[in-house]
């Protein structure tokens, strides 16, 4: 589904927007409910923490960003639509959570996308990234700023994958995403679909075999007291995005626009520094634990994953990821 058009639920959306905006018009106080599923604890919560102290600095306490962490709004796919509905004004989502709204998003759930961090981040801030943002504004998801996810893993209950044939049987909870289904399936595993507010139930009882993610998440979920081996292939490098409705974003004043740009902006240099911080931290605190850390040569898993690539071409998956490639 592309954009929810149940017309009861879209006129009562329509309506919260509308107060939002007569709120800032009666009051020159504008304030924005922004939704996302992560604990409270992980650095990228504390980087929108950051972004919205420096938007009331920026504009006088004249605008508030009202966060909601820990899913308490729903999981990223209905913060999604309620995004589109008008019930929130902004989220934090995983890009792959975007993919099944637009296709431009589904280049970065391409294994092996980038050659290293300073390809990523010059794709990410240059212009490809930017049209990427931009890409949804049709559809009410205006992207405003990337922030860094890290690189994504396979960490197991059982045997550690150090290489691809050793996914054969396993079952691995993905994201409800298509392309995190295809990689996973193309290096030899079997996806498995899971909500992550289910996932640790599920290791634990041996629903699947294991996941993929990154440090931080790892350690936030407290998955590695379950699964106790990582291997570090680092197959994908997703970024999580944050967004905002575009009705909204048009309707505020461009004082506050600017303070909400800048804020944004500035609080990604933040963000990127907590992550390298805490994920030096979950690292050593998940070894402590017991955590067995691997290093398998990532070539076996980079020629596994190029079938993948091939099954997009001549479309806009192909062309942006050809496009990337071609980032010096």
């Amino acid at each position: 589904m592309r954009f929810c058009k149940n017309p009861g639920t879209f006129l009562a959306g329509l309506f919260v927007l509308m107060s939002l905006v007569a709120c800032g018009k009666t009051s020159d106080v504008v304030t924005l409910k922004l939704a996302h599923g992560l604990a409270t604890s992980h650095p990228v919560h504390r980087a929108m923490e950051f972004m919205a102290q420096k938007a009331i600095e920026k504009s006088d306490s004249t605008l508030v960003i009202e966060i909601y962490p820990n899913e308490q709004l729903g999981n990223e796919k209905e913060s999604i639509e309620k995004l589109q509905l008008g019930a929130i004004a902004m989220t934090k989502v995983s890009s792959s959570m975007l993919e099944s709204f637009l296709d431009e998003y589904k280049v970065y759930a391409l294994p092996y996308l980038f050659r290293d961090d300073a390809h990523r981040w010059q794709v990410l801030n240059g212009v490809i990234g930017k049209k990427i943002l931009a890409s949804g504004e049709g559809l009410k998801l205006k992207g405003l700023v990337y922030f860094d996810a890290g690189s994504r893993s396979f960490y197991t209950t059982g045997k550690p994958v150090l290489h691809p044939d050793d996914l054969a049987g396993l079952k691995i909870r993905t994201q409800q995403s298509p392309m995190a289904m295809k990689m996973v399936k193309a290096l030899g595993g079997s996806p498995t679909p899971i909500s992550w507010g289910e996932l640790y139930t599920s290791l634990q009882q041996g629903v699947v075999d294991g996941a993929e993610n990154n440090e931080p998440s790892l350690f936030t979920s407290n998955h590695y007291e379950v699964c106790k081996h990582y291997s570090l292939d680092e197959h994908t490098s997703v970024p999580d995005v944050v967004v905002i409705n575009t009705l909204v974003w048009s309707n505020l004043s461009e004082r506050h626009k600017t303070a909400l740009r800048e804020a944004a902006d500035e609080s990604v240099s933040y963000q990127r520094q907590l992550w390298r911080e805490f994920s030096e931290k979950s690292m050593a605190t998940m070894v402590a634990a017991g955590l067995q850390v691997h290093h398998p040569d990532k070539e076996p898993f980079r020629k596994r994953s190029m079938e993948m690539l091939e099954e997009f071409q001549g479309t806009v998956i192909a062309d942006l990821a050809n496009e990337i490639e071609a980032v010096q």
